[in-house]
């Protein structure tokens, strides 16, 4: 998010040159893995799923994509991912199925085996799995860019205290803080 606290600037995801450019980081991917690869399912809402199934299928079969996007692709392909949407009938990427709710969602993945799930980048599904106190972790990483509008990733509306588990200043600026809730 930027420093100012936005997932997506004024001018939509069509605009945000600034997050792909962190994205694309190699100390941000290599980052990233780290998290990533000890999660067995994502959960992520209907804009983020239909945006990364349009990309990242082709991204992990391009010959000029490096080693660790195409793994990261290759995750992506395999790993359980919940999609919580109110109007997708269907979820073509493999893997994937529909929850009408981000309550069920969750109820579901914490009945079944696995290790961690993570929530990709979906600003309007964090913010209600933070009304309903669904989240345990927040991995945040700050990108040092003001962006004075758009897409806010932490609701006004939720209170609740959280405690600093690691903060991780990535070469390109960026700070990636973990917290956890305190319960």
């Amino acid at each position: 998010m930027s420093v100012d606290g936005y997932s997506s600037g004024p001018g939509g995801p069509a605009e945000d040159r600034w997050l792909h450019e962190h994205a694309a980081d190699p100390a941000t991917l290599e980052h990233f893995e780290g998290i990533w690869r000890g999660c067995s399912s994502v959960l992520v809402g209907r804009n983020n799923y239909l945006g990364f199934h349009s990309v990242w299928p082709g991204i992990t079969r391009a010959d000029d994509t490096d080693p660790r996007t195409r793994e990261l692709g290759r995750w992506l392909d395999a790993v359980d991912k919940a999609v919580v949407s109110t109007t997708l009938d269907d979820a073509p990427w493999s893997h994937s199925r529909i929850f009408r709710d981000p309550r069920s969602a969750v109820g579901a993945l914490r009945a079944e085996p696995g290790r961690d799930v993570l929530v990709l980048n979906s600003a309007t599904l964090i913010g209600s799995l933070l009304r309903e106190d669904l989240v345990d972790d927040l991995r945040l990483a700050i990108v040092p860019v003001l962006l004075g509008g758009g897409l806010r990733l932490l609701p006004d509306d939720v209170a609740g205290a959280w405690s600093m588990v690691s903060t991780t200043v990535l070469p390109n600026g960026a700070v990636s803080v973990h917290h956890r809730r305190r319960r």
